[in-house]
């Protein structure tokens, strides 16, 4: 009995990396499922299909952001200092419209001025950190100063100084990480880059919204810029540069702009940087075919899913299925809807993430085996191999095997730490109720909640 114990432990310890990851993620599920309540309604779903997914998602009555529901604590909780101001969880209003302008205008430009600040931040990180004639990287990490040095010149007009470097990527990884569920928030070292701001303030090169307070403009600039800009650039890049380490076929073509286009378009396809948008109804919704949907509830919006209706074997990498489909008019929204608050970077963003993946592409050949899933939690493991450096090919097969085979033992001890670390940053995040107290008081009081973190900042400081 013992030895058919020992040999059964054996063979579950072994085959660990193939069965417990799936395991740990569905039972996360079920832990955010219960922060979701019992009037969430996830899109598309068998009674609203695909063909009306944007129709519900553009009504006017599907804008609330934050208001009224479960999952708001939890992200105000991950984003935290100064979720009551980030552009994304503005409720609409005349200080969503005046943070919604500043955006626009410190993100305007002329295209090539853009694409050639991109090159230039990227070959600055890349030759100071890939000095040698290879290196194992993780593309996130690797991409992370890049736009904490973009970002910092599209703000403040000037070349970003090391420390401020240094203050924007500690900041943007810590709320990356927190959000994965890879490790917990650290509010202390975020609160560094909020005392950098807060002395920037005046040298910002546009007006900053004068609706806000001074605090709520450097809470505005590190939410905006200096977190979601930061963080979604980084992992767009890391999607972008894994999947052309595992198909070098299309390195060749890539100089061609219309092709690298294709190519963006099909890895946001398969890794759409939002899993959820969720959205809380003002009013009722009533559309003919489509079930009552009443105002409060919670409207989960699956981009994976979407992304994954309309096309032939969606699973499949295929840029050339965009040459006789438009992004346009296909079941595919990068940067969200026109209708519903679209993305403020949806034109810069491929500017720039074409200019800085050309800026590798011309120093590095790119080369992975490790898996590759949209939350990419492993932050893209890559090996990165300088022009003409002679790798040997047993070299470089040896290096292939041993990357695979690290992931999938890292994928079992980071799904239990996410299982864990999850659940505790849930808990918590209901024990604070960050965006509960906020709208609380501003239904009863004067927008001040005593103590609370959202408020005035220093117990989250504290903790």
């Amino acid at each position: 009995m013992r030895a058919a114990v020992a040999v059964a432990a054996a063979a579950a310890l072994v085959t660990a990396p193939r069965w417990l990851p799936g395991r740990v993620v569905a039972l996360r599920a079920g832990v955010f499922a219960k922060v979701n309540g019992d009037n969430v309604i996830t899109f598309p779903n068998a009674e609203v299909g695909p063909e009306r997914f944007q129709e519900v998602y553009g009504h006017p009555a599907a804008g609330g952001r934050s208001r009224g529901a479960g999952l708001s604590d939890l992200f105000w909780y991950w984003l935290s200092p100064g979720p009551e101001v980030h552009q994304e969880h503005l409720e609409a209003g005349p200080r969503y419209d005046d943070v919604a302008a500043t955006t626009l205008a410190l993100l305007a430009g002329r295209g090539d001025d853009l694409s050639a600040r991109a090159a230039a931040c990227a070959g600055r990180v890349l030759d100071e950190l890939v000095p040698g004639r290879a290196a194992l990287v993780r593309l996130r990490d690797l991409m992370m100063p890049v736009w904490a040095e973009f970002f910092h010149e599209l703000v403040f007009g000037e070349p970003c100084p090391p420390g401020a470097r240094d203050l924007v990527v500690g900041h943007a990884d810590d709320v990356v990480t927190a959000l994965k569920c890879t490790g917990l928030r650290h509010p202390r070292r975020r609160a560094r880059l909020t005392r950098y701001l807060a002395g920037r303030l005046d040298d910002v090169r546009v007006a900053l919204p004068g609706s806000l307070t001074p605090r709520e403009r450097v809470h505005y600039l590190q939410g905006t810029f200096f977190n979601t800009a930061v963080v979604q650039m980084s992992e767009a890049m890391a999607h972008l540069l894994l999947t052309i380490a595992q198909h070098p076929e299309t390195v060749p073509r890539l100089d061609d702009d219309r092709y690298f286009q294709h190519v963006l378009d099909e890895v946001m396809r398969l890794y759409p940087l939002f899993g959820i948008a969720h959205r809380i109804t003002t009013a009722d919704i009533d559309l003919d075919g489509v079930p009552h949907i009443p105002a409060g509830s919670v409207l989960c919006f699956s981009y994976p899913d979407y992304h994954a209706t309309g096309y032939a074997d969606p699973e499949r990498f295929d840029p050339s299925r965009w040459e006789r489909t438009s992004a346009r008019h296909a079941h595919h929204i990068p940067f969200g809807i026109a209708a519903n608050r679209p993305c403020p970077a949806w034109r810069v963003a491929p500017l720039a993430m074409r200019a800085a993946t050309r800026e590798v592409l011309r120093r590095f050949s790119a080369h992975s085996t490790v898996s590759h899933t949209r939350s990419l939690p492993h932050r893209g493991p890559c090996l990165l191999v300088r022009h003409g450096t002679a790798l040997p090919s047993r070299v470089r097969t040896a290096v292939g095997v041993a990357l695979r085979v690290r992931d999938r033992w890292e994928d079992v001890g980071r799904s239990l730490a996410q299982l864990v670390l999850g659940t505790v940053m849930v808990l918590d995040a209901r024990r604070l109720r960050l965006a509960g107290r906020y709208f609380d008081e501003q239904d009863h009081g004067d927008g001040r909640v005593a103590g609370c973190p959202v408020a005035h900042g220093k117990a989250e400081v504290a903790r």
